[in-house]
């Protein structure tokens, strides 16, 4: 299998290859599998993008879909389509055009996605901006700085927290989570907006603004929760 090095800059076509490394300023014209994908510089594919591993250091753009087994992302990545990436670690900046789905998703950067975002695990300390649903069996969210929001949040357990910012320890603006619905089997929030939370086991923390809590078995919550409404169910 030949590999693709891009140093300079210029038009590549697509097809098969070993290794794919852009280190100046590439743009590839059609679609392309590789068994490794790395940008240290710019590059922009037109089509589809099948890899095994991505690494962006620099800023790749996808304009069609993006499938691969291990992505990680120092830079800029931004996928116009949908985007299967199985094991994602985000230090940098994910756009995604549609949907993103996966088995492990660890970001301490950030991701804004146009739809829905599915995975097994999502492990989050950076900041998310999710126009759909964010799904997953295992969620974890912990609140450094900013706004994170999804439409609406459903899974096994649920946890969200906030967590001090040690690079700004005077910093006042705490992270904050909204969602309109956030529905799970064992829930607990901090610093999080909802209009309805749902679950077996649902515990309101700290910084909650709550419109009507639903619970089947469990329910506690801090003295300065705010809840509208609580509900056995």
């Amino acid at each position: 299998m030949r590999n693709l090095i891009i140093n300079g800059s210029g038009s590549y076509p697509g097809g098969f290859y070993d290794k794919i490394s852009i280190r100046g300023e590439g743009t590839i014209v059609n679609a392309v599998e590789s068994s490794t994908f790395h940008v240290y510089g710019t590059s922009e594919a037109v089509e589809n993008v099948k890899t095994g591993s991505v690494k962006v250091f620099g800023e790749a753009e996808i304009k069609g879909n993006m499938d691969a087994e291990e992505t990680l992302i120092m830079g800029t990545m931004m996928v116009g389509g949908n985007a299967l990436l199985k094991r994602i670690k985000i230090f940098g900046l994910l756009e995604v055009g549609e949907s993103l789905t996966g088995d492990e998703a660890n970001i301490k950067g950030s991701i804004a996605v146009n739809g829905d975002v599915e995975y097994e695990t999502f492990d989050s300390s950076g900041g998310f901006e999710i126009k759909g649903l964010l799904t997953a069996d295992t969620i974890k969210v912990g609140l450094r700085f900013g706004q994170s929001s999804a439409e609406e949040i459903g899974g096994g357990k649920i946890t969200v927290k906030k967590r001090s910012n040690s690079l700004l320890p005077f910093g006042k603006e705490a992270g904050s989570l909204s969602a309109k619905v956030i529905e799970g089997d064992d829930i607990y929030l901090e610093n999080t907006k909802a209009d309805i939370v749902r679950g077996n086991k649902v515990k309101i923390g700290p910084g909650c603004q709550i419109g009507v809590v639903e619970y089947r078995d469990d329910f506690s919550h801090d003295p300065k929760a705010a809840i509208k409404t609580t509900t056995k169910i």
